[in-house]
C-alpha cells in the first residue's frame, strides 16, 4: 500500500513546496519588483546617464570628422570615408546587445554591466591616441560593441524591476528620450569640446613630432574620458543586480523557504540563447508584416537623426558659412523637439493604459492600438512636414532659425514614433516582445549606420530642397503603417 501511495503523494507535496517557494519569493524584500521606488529610480537614472553619455561617443566625432580625415589623409571622393568612425560604431552597437544582453539575462546584470562599461572606457583611450585611421576605426568598433550594449541594458533593467507595463511606461519613455538625446547631442558636444581654448600637450612634444593629429581635433575624446571616468564610482554604488532568478539563487542559500527542486531551473543552452537573441528576431522581422513595417518606420526615424549629422553641417556651412562647430550646435534644435515629444508621450501613455477598461479580448490589458493615435499626426506633420519645412527653408536668404524649426518638428516626431513602436510591439507580441523589439533595434542601428553615407551626395545631387523632400515623401508613405494598424490592427493580430 505504501509503495502504491507514494507516487501519488509526491507530486502533491512537490507542488506545494514549489508554490510555497514561489510565494515566499514573490513577497521577498530582495525581489527587484518589491524594491522601494527610490532604489529603482536611483538605478534607472544612473543607467539613463550612461545611455545618454555613451551616445556622445557615437556621434561627437562627426563634428571634427572632416579635420580627422584631412590629418589622416582620408578622402571623401568617391566615398564619404570621413563618416566611417560613426558607421563602424553604430554597426558594432547593433551587434553588441544581441550577443551580450542574453548573457546578462542568464548570468546577471550587475557584473556584466560593469565589465562592459570598463571595456567601453578602455577603448575610448585609443580613440584619443590613435596614430592612424585604421586604429581609430578598430577602437570605435570595440567601443560601439560595448556602448550599444550599455545603452540597451537600461531597457533590461526596467523590465527587471517593474512588474507591469503600466509601471514601465514612464521609465521606458525616458529610456527612448535619453537614447535619442545622446546620439543627437553628440555633434553639439563635439562642437563644444572642439572650440575649448586649452591644450593637453605642448606643441613640441614627441607626439606632435610624429605627425599625430592636433589636440584640438582629438580633445573631444579626452573630455569624454573625464566624464566616463567620473561615472565609475556612481555606477559602483547605484547599479545593483536586477535579475530575479540570479538573486533568488543567492538568497535561497540563506533562506530555505525559497528553495525547492522545481525552482532550480537549468540555465538555457548556448543554442537557446543564440536562438532567442538572433534567430527569433530575424524570423519575426522577415515573416511578420507588423514587425517589418514598424521596423521600417522606426528605423527611418533613427536614420534621419544620424543623417542630420551630415546634412546640417552641409546646409548651414553652405548657406550661412557656419563652421563645423557651429553646425554641431544646430543639433540642439532636434533635442528641443525630442524633449517636447517626451512630454507629449505622457498623456498618450495615460490614454493607452486607460484602454484596458474597454478591452474585451484581453480584459485588464491595454489595447495595443490605443498607443497609436498621437503617432499619426506626429508622423504626418512632425516627420514628413518637418522634413519638407527643413528642406524648403534651406535657402541662404532665409534666416537660419527657420530650418531649425523644421529640425525641432523632426525631433518631436522621432521621440513619439520610436516610443509608439516599442509600446505597440510589447503589447502585441507579449511572450516574444523582447525578440520583436530586438528586431526593431537592429534595424534602427543598421539604418543609422548606412543611411547617412548617402547624405552628402544626395544633398549635392538633388539640392537641399529636393533631397529633404525625397525623405519627406518616404516619411509620408510610412505614415500608412500606424493608420492601417489603427483601423485593422486587431484583425491583423488575430491572423
Amino acid at each position: 500500500m505504501s509503495s502504491t501511495n507514494s507516487p501519488s503523494d509526491s507530486p502533491s507535496e512537490s507542488k506545494t513546496a514549489k508554490e510555497q517557494a514561489e510565494q515566499a519569493w514573490t513577497d521577498h524584500s530582495e525581489n527587484p519588483f518589491n524594491w522601494p521606488e527610490k532604489k529603482k529610480w536611483r538605478l534607472v537614472l544612473a543607467s539613463a546617464a550612461v545611455t545618454l553619455l555613451v551616445g556622445l561617443n557615437a556621434t561627437a566625432v562627426a563634428t571634427p570628422g572632416p579635420d580627422i580625415a584631412v590629418q589622416f589623409n582620408v578622402t571623401d571622393a568617391p566615398f564619404p570615408n570621413s563618416f566611417w568612425p560613426v558607421t563602424v560604431w553604430t554597426m558594432a552597437g547593433a551587434l553588441g546587445p544581441m550577443i551580450l544582453l542574453p548573457l546578462f539575462e542568464n548570468f546577471g546584470t550587475r557584473t556584466g554591466y560593469l565589465i562592459v562599461y570598463a571595456t567601453f572606457l578602455v577603448f575610448v583611450i585609443p580613440q584619443a591616441l590613435a596614430p592612424n585611421f585604421a586604429t581609430l576605426l578598430v577602437a570605435r568598433a570595440f567601443s560601439g560593441f560595448a556602448g550599444g550594449t550599455l545603452q540597451n541594458a537600461m531597457e533590461l533593467f526596467i523590465a527587471d524591476i517593474w512588474r507591469t507595463n503600466k509601471e514601465r511606461d514612464l521609465p521606458l519613455t525616458l529610456f527612448i528620450l535619453v537614447y535619442l538625446i545622446g546620439v543627437t547631442l553628440g555633434p553639439a558636444f563635439g562642437a563644444i569640446a572642439y572650440s575649448l581654448d586649452w591644450r593637453w600637450y605642448a606643441a613640441d612634444t614627441e607626439r606632435s613630432k610624429v605627425n599625430h593629429p592636433s589636440d584640438e581635433t582629438f580633445r573631444v575624446f579626452y573630455l569624454q574620458l573625464i566624464i566616463y571616468g567620473a561615472l565609475v564610482p556612481i555606477l559602483l554604488l547605484a547599479i545593483k543586480e536586477t535579475r530575479g532568478p540570479v538573486i533568488l539563487i543567492r538568497c535561497a542559500e540563506d533562506d530555505p523557504r525559497l528553495s525547492s527542486d522545481e525552482t532550480k531551473a537549468e540555465r538555457p543552452s548556448l543554442w537557446n540563447l543564440f536562438y532567442g537573441a538572433i534567430i527569433r528576431p530575424a524570423h519575426l522581422l522577415c515573416t511578420e508584416p507588423v514587425v517589418f513595417f514598424l521596423t521600417l518606420w522606426s528605423a527611418f526615424c533613427f536614420g534621419i537623426v544620424f543623417m542630420g549629422t551630415q546634412s546640417v553641417a552641409l546646409i548651414f556651412a553652405t548657406n550661412y558659412a557656419f563652421t563645423h562647430a557651429q553646425g554641431g550646435l544646430v543639433q540642439i534644435a532636434l533635442i528641443i523637439g525630442e524633449i517636447v515629444g517626451f512630454f507629449a508621450c505622457l498623456p498618450q501613455n495615460t490614454y493607452h493604459q486607460r484602454s484596458a477598461a474597454r478591452n474585451r479580448v484581453n480584459p485588464g490589458q491595454p489595447i495595443p492600438e490605443a498607443c497609436l493615435p498621437l503617432s499619426i499626426p506626429a508622423s504626418l506633420v512632425g516627420l514628413a512636414g518637418g522634413l519638407f519645412w527643413y528642406g524648403w527653408a534651406s535657402y541662404s536668404h532665409v534666416h537660419w532659425v527657420l530650418p531649425c524649426v523644421g529640425l525641432a518638428f523632426i525631433g518631436f516626431s522621432v521621440q513619439i514614433i520610436v516610443t509608439t513602436v516599442i509600446v505597440y510591439l510589447t503589447d502585441s507580441y507579449a511572450k516574444y516582445a523582447g525578440s520583436a523589439v530586438a528586431a526593431v533595434a537592429f534595424g534602427e542601428n543598421m539604418t543609422a549606420a548606412w543611411l547617412p553615407l548617402a547624405t552628402t551626395y544626395m544633398y549635392h545631387d538633388l539640392g537641399f530642397q529636393w533631397a529633404s523632400s525625397l525623405l519627406g515623401f518616404v516619411g509620408l508613405a510610412l505614415t500608412l503603417a500606424p493608420v492601417v494598424l489603427l483601423v485593422n490592427g486587431e484583425s491583423i493580430r488575430k491572423k
